[in-house]
């Protein structure tokens, strides 16, 4: 250590100088070189401006922090909030009103500051984001470390100040309010995750922040992840401050997102969630300890409920069969319940513009595209961002050459247009900009693609010659296949999967070998391949897959995956669904059908009151929601359809449903007079 330090201090100051030096030269090369567009990319009109405009010299140099500051809620319970103020270049605050920007977070205040910390330091950040950006540094793609390079490159995506705090807005003349959410943070109360009690919270911190001194009264609302769900549940509850939110990866139906996809337990992420947020609610404000105003109040909070949700799970996991479901774990089942209840959210609700941005494998995948398409404004007050992402990729690789700008130049742009009235043309990009898989980046008028059709393809029983070792090589047919029977039984292998990258919020993203090639996922799998297409063949839309069963218990899980295969045999999945056989009942009323009436969208009640156990030994048919999709085949490679009996850890049969199906094989029964099929958005022909 003391050799380290002695070189340390042999490192001269003109060293020093020249490495600076040589860094701002980089960076001044890399500002010099015009932006290419990529090949088949939209061009974004008014992208130059807006990074002009997120990049230019601070009006207010300085930025202050009001730390801690307690805002009451009508029942008297105590949150905690910081407050960013924009300071003059003399060092006082600013005292002329602001638009404001709210963000109310789980993760506690703590993270915000540890993130706006590392992005202070503009050599450390501002400047290693523009290299990255102008020549892409870490684009690793055709490496097998590719999902190494995206998770770096989410670093200068933008992602990081929309989940902190953008100093850049601030010292344009915008104040942030980052709250801990009740039972979180330095906040007192029990942690009541998106609960009706937690969204009133949301409104009276609205109203707070509205008629607070340094606002102006117009409010925004930002952030990520469970912040960006906040935001939707908030606007769609039309508070009269709110003039414009920002939700990025935000979900609307977390049932069917992640606590319960298909009906089973979404055990890669869920235990793992609760468990983070109910360590995090523990750590005490240790400065208030030290200047002699610690909180009791919170202490008591935390003692009283110091694992929330945990030991519910923990509970659930002995409940011996559906019927012993004690009655407080059957309220958190209920859908009228308070609990399941807060887990959606009424986008047809909102009246105030609103940016979605999500990804195709974001644990919120499902959602995302629905909440756009659900509000009730015209395009352009309403804009839909889609990446190629996962929940902790979300942004990687925006603002490099050919795709749209960074995700904190969005918001700016986006703020400035609905907060400060600024025309800056921000209602004019996309209003839909999506990732297709397989090919690159698109803007357009509108999501699905117009031209993409709804057309049944059929699952046949014949060989493609297409696979590696599996359950059963099948193929895809226009026309209705002979009779077969295929059976497959539950495993493992989904452990190497791209869902398994999703329900890990993309962490296991990093293993190439699963996350963009299914073939070892595949060895438990009965397959289906088509032809190879001759053109570039367009997927965009949600897909629908029909089954018909048979189980020899009185329960199973299915899961189907929808996959690109390109010339070299790599099957990469375009998006995924699942569900319980018990749980099949669909409501009719939420559900879309395509015009050859075939479902594109079935909905499924998913409760165990509409549950209709299995006979063993009775076809059974299934139809299966997967997350909707963009993405072009290119010619020479081919549609293939995975369907397994399992999905851990993405999703699995709560226990006393496990009992019930016994972990038995299940049967595919491919019969000409009840035929099994994909119901698939295209463009053309398959």
């Amino acid at each position: 250590m003391k050799g380290q330090i002695n070189v340390m201090r042999r490192f001269s100051g003109a060293a020093l100088r020249l490495a600076v030096a040589t860094v701002a030269a980089m960076v001044a090369g890399a500002l010099a070189t015009p932006v290419s567009t990529a090949e088949g990319v939209d061009p974004v009109a008014g992208a130059p401006e807006w990074n002009a405009t997120h990049e230019q010299a601070p009006l207010f140099p300085g930025v202050h922090i009001d730390w801690d500051v307690p805002v009451t809620m009508s029942d008297g319970t105590v949150l905690k909030a910081n407050v960013y103020r924009p300071m003059d270049a003399g060092g006082r605050i600013v005292e002329t009103p602001t638009p404001t920007l709210v963000n109310l977070t789980p993760y506690t205040k703590l993270a915000s500051m540890l993130g706006d910390s590392a992005m202070s330091v503009p050599v450390l950040y501002d400047s290693l984001v523009t290299l990255m950006n102008r020549f892409d540094l870490f684009d690793l793609n055709g490496t097998p470390v590719s999902g190494a390079g995206d998770l770096v490159r989410t670093l200068s995506g933008g992602l990081l100040r929309n989940f902190a705090v953008d100093r850049k807005m601030l010292q344009s003349g915008y104040t942030q309010v980052v709250v801990d959410v009740r039972g979180t943070g330095f906040s007192q109360g029990i942690w009541e995750a998106f609960g009706a009690r937690e969204q009133q919270d949301t409104l009276e911190v609205i109203d707070w922040a509205a008629n607070q001194p340094w606002s102006n009264g117009s409010i925004g609302m930002t952030g990520v992840s469970y912040s960006a769900i906040n935001q939707v549940q908030a606007a769609g509850k039309q508070p009269a401050a709110l003039k414009a939110i920002f939700p990025v990866v935000p979900g609307s139906d977390l049932v069917r997102d992640t606590a319960a996809p298909g009906g089973g337990v979404g055990v890669g992420f869920l235990p793992f969630w609760v468990g983070a947020i109910d360590a995090s609610k523990l750590l005490p404000d240790l400065a208030s300890v030290v200047q002699g105003r610690f909180d009791w109040k919170w202490l008591a909070d935390r003692v009283a409920s110091p694992v929330t949700y945990l030991d519910l799970m923990i509970q659930a996991l002995f409940v011996p069969s559906v019927d012993a479901i004690p009655p407080h774990l059957r309220e958190f089942l209920n859908p009228d319940g308070a609990f399941r209840s807060g887990l959606f959210a009424r986008p047809e609700n909102i009246r105030v513009p609103t940016f979605v941005v999500g990804g195709w494998h974001d644990i919120f995948a499902y959602s995302e595209p629905q909440i756009y398409r659900d509000i009730p404004l015209p395009p352009g007050q309403k804009q839909l961002l889609m990446g190629d992402w996962y929940h902790v990729t979300a942004g990687s690789g925006l603002g490099t050459p050919g795709a749209p700008p960074r995700l904190d130049v969005l918001q700016r742009a986006w703020f400035d247009r609905w907060l400060k009235g600024i025309d800056n043309g921000i209602d004019r990009f996309g209003p839909t900009t999506v990732y297709q898989q397989g090919a690159g980046w698109v803007s357009g008028g509108e999501y699905p693609a117009a031209a993409a059709e709804h057309r049944r393809v059929y699952l046949s029983a014949n060989p493609s010659g297409t696979t590696g070792p599996v359950v059963h090589d099948g193929s895809l047919s226009a026309d209705v296949p002979g009779p077969a029977t295929l059976t497959v039984a539950p495993g493992l292998s989904t452990l190497c999967s791209r869902d398994a990258a999703q329900i890990t919020a993309g962490v296991l993203s990093l293993i190439d070998a699963c996350a963009k090639d299914s073939r070892i996922a595949e060895t438990a799998a009965l397959t289906f391949t088509g032809t190879p297409v001759a053109e570039p063949t367009r997927v965009s839309g949600p897909v629908a897959v029909h089954l018909n069963t048979v189980l020899d218990a009185t329960d199973g899980y299915w899961t189907v995956t929808v996959n690109d295969v390109a010339p070299d045999g790599q099957s990469t999945v375009l998006t995924s669904g699942q569900l319980v056989s018990s749980l099949r009942a669909i409501d009719e009323d939420r559900s879309e059908r395509s015009a050859n009436g075939d479902y594109t969208d079935p909905y499924h009640h998913l409760t165990l009151e509409t549950r209709q156990p299995i006979v063993p030994g009775e076809p059974t048919t299934l139809d299966i929601a997967l997350a909707a999709t963009d993405a072009v085949l290119q010619p020479g490679h081919r549609l293939r359809v995975d369907v397994f009996a399992s999905n851990f850890p993405k999703g699995m049969l709560i226990p006393a449903l496990l009992i019930e199906s016994q972990l038995r094989p299940q049967h595919l029964v491919l019969d000409p007079e009840s035929p099994s099929w994909i119901n698939i958005p295209t463009d053309r022909p398959l």
